[in-house]
């Protein structure tokens, strides 16, 4: 065990798995917790945490957002920041089955970096109609443009993308009369079979399609395994 817990459990000579299912139930509760006394009971095979077997809850807003590992200083860079932005989120948006009518983006200076003019750019934009489609998505966001590099001398360190009052894809079905000629095209769609087959980075539109990834992303070679969420990065017990 590692960390503080795996410290603590240590100075009582608690090593090992065994160990701890074997511990006074009791008393661990009232040394540790009763999230760690639930721990016990379940390796003794005493069902304590239910596993969830309903998705989730739709969320009521998604947000994509990242700092830079390098700061972004010109309107070239920050268009393509938030195009790919605004697409990673509409395929967030699409895969829980919702359409925004509200999308928020914005990009900030960091508040350490002494080089820059401390500056935020912002911009709201209510959707003509609830969308998921990201030439839609993409085309609010980039209004943000507007708003980035008043005076010379900014660096933003991150931006976001924000998407509100979403509503189930099922509900009511906006009129064709008010929605953009290409929504009814299934360009989120393909786009999704095709990062689903080819990777994230495979395809995209506009900005978001460029293929060599940007000097800007932020860099993840660090990255700690996602061994809860991808099957491909579970660890390997030899026996």
């Amino acid at each position: 065990m590692a960390g503080r817990t795996g410290k603590k459990l240590a100075a009582i000579g608690i090593h090992t798995a065994r160990e701890l299912r074997d511990a006074d139930a009791a008393w661990i509760r009232k040394r540790f917790s009763v999230v760690m006394q639930r721990t016990v009971l379940e390796l003794r095979g005493t069902r304590c945490i239910e596993i969830e077997t309903q998705p989730a809850a739709a969320k009521d807003q998604l947000i994509y957002s990242r700092s830079f590992s390098s700061k972004i200083t010109s309107d070239d860079e920050l268009a393509q920041v938030i195009s790919l932005y605004a697409q990673r989120v509409s395929a967030r948006l699409r895969a829980q089955k919702s359409r925004a009518g509200y999308l928020t983006a914005w990009a900030a200076t960091g508040w350490a970096d002494e080089r820059s003019v401390a500056h935020t750019a912002h911009v709201n934009v209510p959707l003509a109609t609830p969308s998921d489609d990201p030439i839609v998505l993409t085309k609010a966001a980039s209004k943000l443009l507007a708003t980035s590099f008043p005076v010379d001398g900014i660096r933003y360190a991150r931006a976001g993308v924000v998407l509100t009052d979403l509503r189930d894809v099922d509900g009511a079905v906006p009129l064709a009369l008010f929605r953009e000629e290409f929504e009814g095209r299934g360009v989120g769609r393909a786009l999704d079979q095709i990062t689903r087959k080819l990777g994230r980075d495979a395809v995209g539109v506009g900005l978001g399609g460029l293929r060599a990834p940007p000097g800007w992303e932020m860099k993840r070679a660090m990255l700690s395994k996602r061994t809860m969420t991808h099957w491909d990065e579970l660890p390997v017990a030899a026996a």
